[in-house]
């Protein structure tokens, strides 16, 4: 399962609507996570490692849209607090 990482204008992101979405914001920290749904978020600050099962590892941060797919099992290690928009699919 692949996570896709996308910077994208201001201008898109306006007319997906991500500044309308609701936030959530994580202390540094380390926990597993399971997504029963596809989510896709917006990095206003942070920096965080996501570990898939398989080992890929990806760095997300500030300016960052990510679409995370339903059914991926990972490991989300916050190195910098972390706040950002989201939405489900």
């Amino acid at each position: 399962m692949e996570v896709k990482i996308k910077r994208l204008s201001k201008k898109e992101l306006e007319e997906l609507n991500v500044f309308q979405w609701p936030i959530w914001t994580k202390e540094i920290s380390e926990f597993d996570w399971y997504y029963d749904e596809t989510e896709i978020c917006y990095f206003l600050e942070g920096e965080v490692e996501v570990e898939t099962k398989d080992g890929k590892v990806y760095k997300i941060g500030k300016g960052d849209l990510v679409e995370f797919p339903k059914g991926l099992s990972c490991i989300w290690r916050v190195k910098v607090p972390v706040k950002k928009h989201y939405n489900f699919k």
